[in-house]
């Protein structure tokens, strides 16, 4: 379908003026140098909201309206930026910029749960003025932070500050250790009155190994010793051990190097802790031959 327009065009008597001629634009059906009819931008602007440049250049081809990814994504960057509602219920907390030094706040609507906006500090009068730039706020729901409770007290004096889940765990987690501290001789001496005896030490098994047997890290740990044990039995190298039991070379060496032991050899050797005393080493030295001319 071909539209065919009469429209008028306006003459610049200002000689000065780049612009000689004007011409007359039909309001909702043309605009300057458009190729498209407002209809029709609106109608690629939509489907590149919904499917973006690719996906919606292709469906736009489908039903005749021809146009590239570029040209949707155009569209879309030149609609208006949506005016966000007043939220009644309004979330109020900080974001780090740069953790540690350089810190922001956020406001969330609560009820969509979507941001509203973001202050370039954490101060009190920032957050006092953007909330009393917002009129029918009811609630702001806040962190325990003083400049917050400034801000919404000053900005919003009629709202109500409430603080969100969050923080109300946190706080009673807080109250619960304090009043834990603050007993801690009383449940100590409970403890120790209606504590059970002792089990008696666990003596080493025959394998010589200070762990019991059934522990999944002492079971672990035999279980590789004995496969490189096996390996190294078979003829083959360590590197060939390495790669075939994805081990590092550095622990297959360390199992290697560390041969089975007896009962007796273990506990021969758990002595060489503390209560055992270090062995003197004695120099073996050959006699220096005199200097010469010293006879």
């Amino acid at each position: 379908m071909v539209l065919r327009l009469r429209v008028r065009r306006f003459t610049c008597e200002d000689a000065s003026c780049e612009r000689r001629t004007f011409v007359e634009q039909v309001a909702g059906l043309t605009r300057p140098y458009s190729q498209r009819t407002e209809r029709m931008r609106s109608v690629l602007a939509e489907v590149g909201l919904a499917l973006a440049g690719r996906a919606g250049a292709r469906l736009a081809d489908v039903f005749g309206a021809r146009a590239s990814r570029n040209t949707v994504l155009r569209l879309v960057d030149a609609l208006p930026e949506p005016q966000p509602q007043v939220p009644q219920v309004v979330g109020v907390d900080e974001y780090a910029m740069r953790k540690g030094r350089v810190y922001g706040t956020v406001l969330v609507d609560v009820e969509t749960r979507r941001p509203v906006d973001l202050l370039p500090d954490r101060e009190a009068g920032t957050v006092a003025a953007w909330l009393a730039e917002h009129p029918g706020i009811e609630v702001v729901c806040r962190d325990r932070a003083p400049f917050f409770v400034e801000g919404a007290r000053i900005g919003a004096p009629t709202a109500v500050q409430v603080a969100d889940r969050f923080h109300l765990w946190r706080n009673l987690g807080e109250a619960a250790e304090r009043c834990v501290s603050r007993h801690r001789s009383c449940l100590r001496a409970t403890f120790v009155e209606s504590a059970p005896e002792k089990a008696p030490a666990q003596v080493p098994t025959e394998s010589g190994s200070p762990w019991p047997t059934g522990h999944r890290f002492a079971d672990r740990t035999r279980a590789k010793h004995a496969a490189v044990h096996a390996l190294l039995a078979a003829g083959h190298s360590r590197r060939s051990i390495q790669r075939q039991l994805g081990m590092t070379y550095r622990t297959v060496q360390r199992l290697a190097d560390a041969a089975p032991r007896s009962s007796a050899a273990w506990s021969a050797s758990s002595g060489a802790g503390r209560g055992r005393p270090a062995r003197r080493c004695e120099s073996r030295r050959r006699p220096r031959p005199p200097p010469p001319g010293a006879e």
